[in-house]
């Protein structure tokens, strides 16, 4: 114990003083002079008292000292004291520790360092992060080049502001989309190109030097709507905190995908903000297709996940998806409760029900019954629709608990805010 203690403090010195440290020691004073002075930082936001920014502590060093050997320009890793810096975690918005936040051009990316916590994983990481962001290509068979989405400029040659704005929107929104660029006569011209098409689909019509300009517009129209989770990119899916509409499907098939995203796009862009709107390979996912009963016999397979149950989409998936507002119902069915609610108690009665209650009052009282043995259980811990005991005949379900919670931010890896008063 008392040797443990003097590693620890001995840590606690090397980072208290630079010139020990490879890792740079930020704060207000000097977090946006490192930002301008490196293309990629990686910053460790740590809280001294949590054990995986301890255990961290030593890997990060010895990462920052390979990485400077192999970029010794351009790249930097820096850690900020949680505590000590409060203003620069609340203004990342930092809940967890360690949180690992990368940084392109000043620029924290959407996505954090989520992989192995070793020296050669971090190495490995900037190595990849490094490489070019744009790729050059020809007019005469673009199209062939075009796999996905992408962003193509076109510029007479790879001098002034109008190429620059481009590379640095490239290095913040590469993870998001290709891009590339065309060099030959003439002027400049930005587009958006859907897959293997020579023309774009979107046109940008604003400043092409204006670096924050540009980068809106590829978020806007790059960015699809309809995202895919993988395993790569689940626990930053999930840790959005949003439920999942998902739609579980066979990589091959692009139709069941296409009506998903028309549909989406159709009647649910208000639900942008409080719904992730996924899709998945059903192959791959077949965890919770099981957890739904599903097999990949089943697929396409429409459900949410709330991250506290799944609810499988009503109806045939082909037939029913398209009925005007079906899937605006099913996704606000999850907000009002009714999904849920229904899944226990079976469907609400509807005005024409002959036994429809005349009133909520009324609906509970049928629920509950009016005998002192049905009177309503006190449970202020549980949901409001578990503090009422079903009729004696009532046939009590739970619907399946989310699958997709589980590859959330775990506490094998991580310390959450708020958790300090209770170690």
């Amino acid at each position: 114990m008392e040797k443990l203690t003097i590693q620890l403090a001995l840590l606690v010195v090397a980072a208290a003083q630079p010139g020990l440290s490879a890792v740079l020691e930020l704060n207000d004073g000097n977090f946006e002079a490192t930002m301008s002075a490196n293309q990629l930082v990686i910053i460790n936001f740590y809280a001294n008292w949590c054990r995986f920014s301890q255990m961290l502590t030593p890997i990060f060093e010895e990462a920052a000292e390979k990485i400077a050997s192999e970029f010794p320009q351009g790249v930097a890793l820096g850690r900020v004291d949680c505590e000590a810096q409060m203003g620069l975690a609340q203004r990342f918005s930092i809940n967890k520790y360690p949180t690992l936040k990368v940084f392109r051009n000043g620029q924290a990316l959407k996505k954090e360092y989520r992989g192995q916590r070793s020296p050669d994983a971090f190495l490995e990481f900037v190595r990849t992060e490094t490489t070019p962001s744009i790729k050059e290509v020809q007019q005469e068979g673009l199209h062939d080049h075009i796999a996905k989405r992408s962003v193509v400029g076109y510029f007479p040659s790879k001098e002034g502001p109008e190429y620059a704005a481009f590379d640095k929107a490239s290095t913040v929104l590469k993870d998001d989309c290709p891009f590339m660029s065309v060099i030959r006569p003439g002027e400049v011209s930005v587009g958006i190109h859907a897959a293997h098409t020579p023309n774009p689909e979107h046109q940008y019509d604003g400043n092409a030097a204006d670096h924050a300009a540009l980068v809106s517009f590829v978020t806007d129209a790059c960015i699809p709507l309809v995202r895919e989770i993988t395993f790569a990119n689940a626990e930053g899916l999930t840790e959005e905190g949003l439920p999942f509409l998902i739609l579980f499907h066979h990589p091959d098939d692009r139709r069941s995908l296409e009506l998903f995203e028309q549909q989406v796009r159709q009647d649910l862009l208000s639900q942008r903000g409080s719904v992730n709107f996924i899709h998945a390979d059903g192959l791959q996912f077949s965890h919770p297709l099981h957890h739904l009963g599903k097999s990949k016999q089943d697929l396409p397979v429409l459900a949410i996940d709330s991250f506290r149950h799944m609810y499988v989409f009503p109806g045939s998936y082909h037939d029913d998806l398209a009925k005007p507002g079906k899937l605006k119902q099913f996704v606000e069915d999850l907000h009002s409760g009714k999904l849920h609610r229904e899944f226990h108690y079976g469907p609400d009665p509807t005005p024409e029900s002959s036994n429809a209650p005349a009133s909520e009052e009324q609906a509970i009282e049928n629920l509950v019954g009016d005998s002192p043995s049905d009177a309503p259980v006190p449970d202020s811990a549980a949901p409001v629709e578990h503090q009422f005991r079903a009729p004696a005949d009532h046939q009590f379900r739970t619907p399946p608990e989310s699958a997709f919670v589980k590859l959330a931010p775990g506490k094998n890896r991580y310390t959450f805010a708020g958790q300090h008063d209770e170690l």
